[in-house]
């Protein structure tokens, strides 16, 4: 890997084992002096241990309905929900809509073929029919 390239670390290696080999007086108290804080800092971060007991969760729970309700508030509550639940389904059908009229404007403007918003969405209901089909064969094995 290194062979051709300009960051050849070996020459680097060769030259500090040449320095390390030549016999110098104070060579075992720089390696002990080098070594020293390394260790300290070694054994202080396996040394130490902490036992905690474990913290037991919150339980927070949902206070969105009063317990003293009625079942006709439940009921009601439940209608007003749907309503706007279909109303919110409604606005995406018709954005939706209006995405699919502009990306079909958009196609017959620039040439390209445009398949007719009938046909894909029969092809739609006949993979869900399948599906679905699929599904229920499943189910009954």
């Amino acid at each position: 890997m290194f062979r051709n390239s300009r960051f050849n670390p070996s020459g680097g290696i060769m030259d500090f084992w040449t320095e390390f080999k030549k016999p110098t007086p104070y060579r075992g108290l720089i390696l002990l002096a080098s070594a020293v804080p390394c260790l300290l800092l070694m054994w202080w971060a396996t040394e130490e241990e902490y036992r905690i007991a474990p913290v037991s969760p919150t339980i927070t729970y949902i206070t969105s309905f009063a317990a003293d309700q009625t079942d006709e508030e439940i009921i009601a509550g439940n209608a007003a929900r749907q309503k706007i639940a279909d109303q919110r389904k409604a606005e995406r059908e018709e954005l939706a809509a209006r995405k699919r009229a502009i990306y079909r404007d958009l196609g017959r403007a620039t040439g390209v073929e445009v398949p007719d918003e009938a046909e894909v969405l029969a092809e739609q209901e006949a993979a869900k029919a399948e599906t679905s089909a699929e599904l229920e064969t499943a189910n009954a094995e």
